[in-house]
């Protein structure tokens, strides 16, 4: 049986204690503490960072992605408001339009040529009736 320098028997039955190694109680010399190595690393396996990648590019599409379609909405929005303007400023134009027909038919020459023209003639003078 080989003994390497710095091995200590483990008891199974008894848990460790947290107490100085027995090596360094009885020779005095300084004990190193041990690495805690992970098992993958010990095992000889690295960490696959591939799915890490691959996760981070499917995020930074998913935020590319909705900024787009925030732009997108926010563009039909300003097209829409466009569109809505055009179309009151027809309607604003079409109520002028009816306004300035309106008062120019509503006066007294309008309205009698408009009689004439409908075959109406002009009234004469009015007929007075004495009283009984």
């Amino acid at each position: 049986m080989a003994i390497y320098e710095g091995a200590r028997p483990r008891i199974i039955a008894l848990p460790r204690s947290t107490r100085a190694p027995r090596a360094q109680r009885v020779a005095g010399a300084p004990a190193l503490d041990r690495r805690r190595v992970r098992g993958a690393v010990r095992a000889g396996r690295r960490t696959n960072r591939l799915g890490l990648v691959l996760g981070a590019i499917v995020v930074a599409f998913m935020l590319a992605f909705f900024s787009l379609a925030q732009q997108v909405r926010v563009s039909a929005t300003g097209l829409d408001i466009g569109r809505l303007g055009l179309e009151r400023q027809r309607l604003d134009d079409a109520a002028a339009d009816l306004r300035s027909d309106l008062n120019r038919l509503g006066r007294e020459p309008a309205i009698r040529k408009l009689g004439i023209d409908a075959g109406l003639g002009q009234l004469g003078e009015p007929l007075v009736l004495p009283p009984r």
